[in-house]
């Protein structure tokens, strides 16, 4: 769902070729001062290079953005510094770490990055840490602003009241969908091949093989196989409790036996421990889905919806809670939550955002029934069969508080942040010595940002 009515301070790296190119071509200048911090030319020319390398049009009106950008930035960051905001270095390690682990992804590899970068990853992860921090730092600072702001039912009503009836928005045709998940569940004799690959990799890394180079052959992590293996620096909570329990058990330089989580086999070598951040890299060996599994699923599923059948009054949540394999769902009474609006937990779903496979079955629904067991095949093709039941059905209307408090609610909520930010912007711009080259002073966004000048007085 599209949010009107709110402003929200993002800044993101994104790392090209044109780091290197940037440098070698701009001549730099001051393009802008806040208070004590200026910002270069070449900040401005990096992040344009960066936009372009994304496949966007040529607009020097984006330097304009970006410079307003990096002013925010800069007032926020002053503003922590006095108000004790901080984050820690194990934040800014774990969120670069994050970033360099996708630009490898996406150059296809480390050896590759480093040629697009004409550096080292090491040494480019040390360039961009300040900036990584001073936008972490930033990013806290905002959230402090608006930690305290509340939006009561008064509020809602009042915000509501306020927006054109000409204006108010139009939602879609919306379902509350519920699941049962059945997972096809391999017994131990057909998961006994996949252990024994597993074991056979590790002893030949034990024997002195790259632990690296398998991991790039062999191992079925999309996400850290071509970069080794590597996870990079994490915390506790980042793995399942099987894979964190070895990884924080073992020293640097020790691997883990073959264990066996969710998602397959694993073994795992420890690179580095940094108080409660861990540093390690895994091959991981996913057990293929057999037609044995897949009519053991079906056989689980039909029995649960034979049983549902038998009772007058359905208690699907229960159901769910007892019988479904999605650990996201089951705890919710099984409902589907809308992805577009996570913050909000809505279990209320546009239809045009709704799984096609799942639409073209409910579709057909009556609220409140329950669907036969269907086969279901996920993005990643991971098949498995489903009971989904039709909770409830909301036809496209205008906006009104009886049928859409909890959106109406958040728009609210947002419009405050918003004006809470834009009065603290002006302020602060008002209290603190900005400055901007005259190349920016005719940016729209950036009018009423500059310190005035004020004339000397000749006697």
């Amino acid at each position: 769902m599209r949010k009107f009515g709110i402003a929200v301070f993002s800044i993101i790296l994104i790392i090209t070729v044109a780091k290197a190119q940037t440098r070698t071509h701009t001549l730099d200048k001051i393009a802008g001062v806040v208070g004590s911090s200026i910002i270069l030319q070449s900040d401005i020319e990096l992040k344009y290079a960066s936009y372009l390398a994304q496949g966007n049009p040529a607009n020097p009106d984006i330097k304009c953005q970006i410079l307003q950008q990096l002013l925010t930035q800069k007032l926020l960051a002053q503003q922590a510094v006095i108000d004790s905001v901080f984050v820690k270095d194990d934040e800014v390690d774990n969120d670069v770490d994050r970033r360099m682990r996708g630009m490898i992804q996406r150059a296809g590899g480390q050896d590759r990055l480093e040629q697009f970068l004409g550096r080292s990853v090491i040494q480019y992860k040390d360039e961009i840490r300040p900036d990584i921090k001073e936008s972490l730092i930033a990013q806290k600072m905002q959230q402090k602003i608006t930690s305290d702001i509340n939006t009561t039912p008064q509020d809602v009503k009042k915000f509501f009241n306020a927006i054109s009836k000409d204006s108010l928005p139009t939602f879609n045709k919306e379902v509350e969908v519920g699941e049962i998940v059945f997972n096809p569940k391999l017994n131990n004799a057909e998961k006994e091949m996949y252990r024994e690959k597993a074991e056979a990799l590790l002893a030949r890394i034990k024997k002195g093989e790259d632990f690296a180079a398998l991991a790039r052959l062999y191992s079925q992590d999309p996400g850290s196989a071509p970069e080794g293996g590597d996870l990079g620096f994490n915390d506790r909570s980042t793995f399942v409790k099987e894979f964190s329990a070895w990884a924080f058990r073992l020293k640097a330089g020790e691997i883990s036996p073959v264990f066996e989580t969710d998602f397959g086999f694993h073994f795992l070598q420890v690179i580095e421990r940094r108080g409660e951040q861990v540093h390690v890299r895994h091959i991981l060996i996913v057990p293929a889905v057999t037609s044995a599994s897949l009519d053991r699923a079906k056989a689980r599923a039909d029995s649960v919806y034979n049983s549902m059948n038998k009772n007058k009054t359905i208690d699907f949540a229960a159901f769910a809670a007892v019988y479904s394999d999605n650990k996201e769902t089951k705890y919710n009474g099984g409902m589907l939550l809308n992805a577009d609006n996570v913050e909000m937990r809505t279990t209320y779903i546009p239809t045009d955002r709704l799984d096609p496979q799942v639409a073209l079955v409910t579709d057909t629904m009556k609220v409140g029934s329950v669907s036969k067991p269907i086969l279901f095949t996920g993005q990643d093709g991971k098949k498995n069969y489903k009971i989904l039941y039709l909770k409830s059905t909301t036809d496209a209307h205008k906006a009104s508080l009886a049928l859409d408090y909890p959106k109406i609610k958040e728009y609210a909520t947002n419009d405050k942040i918003n004006r809470t930010i834009s009065a603290w912007f002006e302020k602060k711009r008002k209290q603190t010595f900005i400055k901007i080259d005259p190349q920016y002073q005719s940016c729209p966004s950036l009018k009423g940002w500059s310190t005035p000048v004020i004339a000397e007085v000749k006697p």
